[in-house]
C-alpha cells in the first residue's frame, strides 16, 4: 500500500466573511488543516490543494477575487498538484484526479478542508465508490448552518455530525480526528 496523499479542499480566504456565509463550527479546523499539511510536508508525502473557481457573479470565491485565494494556513505549501473545479467533487475539476492518483499507484487519501458537508463529503463519497481508502478528517473541516426546504435550520454542528455518520455509516470514508491521523502517520 502507498503512503496516503492528503487532499486539502477549498482552504479559501473567501469562506472569512460570516455576512455571506453566516455561523460556522470548529473554529480549530484551520490549524488541524495546518498540521496535517506540516506532517506531510515533513515526510514528503503527496499533497493535493483544491480551490473552488464560483461561476456565481456574487461568490466571494470568483476566480479574480481576494476570497479565491487560498487562507494564510497553507502559505508556504509545497503541492504536487493544484487545481481548481465548479463543483462539489474534487474528482470532477480542472484535472482529472482520479486519473492523477491512479498514475501514482496512490490507493489511499485523508480529506481536509471547507465544507464539511459539501466539497469535502463529496469528494470523500466518490473517493470511496472509486475504491479509494478514504480517511476523513472531521476536525480539520468546518461548515455553515444551512437552512432546509422546510425553513427549519440545522447548525454546522448538527451538519457535521451528519456528515460523520453518512460517511461512517454508508462505508465511504473513516472518520478519525487529526491526532489519530498524525498517530498513525508516525
Amino acid at each position: 500500500m502507498t503512503e496516503p496523499a492528503l487532499i486539502l479542499i477549498d482552504v479559501q480566504r473567501g469562506f472569512d466573511d460570516p455576512q455571506f456565509w453566516g455561523p460556522r463550527n470548529n473554529p480549530g479546523a484551520e490549524a488541524n488543516m495546518k498540521a496535517l499539511l506540516d506532517a506531510w510536508q515533513e515526510r514528503r508525502l503527496p499533497v493535493v490543494l483544491v480551490h473552488h473557481d464560483s461561476p456565481k457573479p456574487g461568490s466571494p470565491l470568483r476566480p479574480g477575487q481576494p476570497g479565491n485565494d487560498f487562507k494564510p494556513e497553507l502559505d508556504g505549501a509545497r503541492p504536487d498538484l493544484v487545481f481548481g473545479k465548479q463543483v462539489n467533487s474534487a474528482f470532477i475539476g480542472d484535472v482529472d484526479l482520479d486519473a492523477w492518483l491512479r498514475k501514482r499507484g496512490i490507493t489511499s487519501f485523508v480529506v481536509a478542508g471547507i465544507q464539511t458537508n459539501f466539497c469535502c463529503e463529496t469528494t470523500a463519497r466518490m473517493g470511496g465508490n472509486l475504491g479509494y481508502d478514504v480517511t476523513f478528517a472531521l476536525d480539520a473541516t468546518f461548515t455553515f448552518d444551512l437552512e432546509g426546504p422546510d425553513g427549519s435550520v440545522l447548525t454546522a454542528g448538527e451538519l457535521s455530525r451528519a456528515t460523520a455518520t453518512n460517511l461512517h455509516g454508508g462505508g465511504f470514508a473513516t472518520v478519525q480526528s487529526t491526532k489519530d491521523i498524525l498517530a498513525a502517520l508516525s
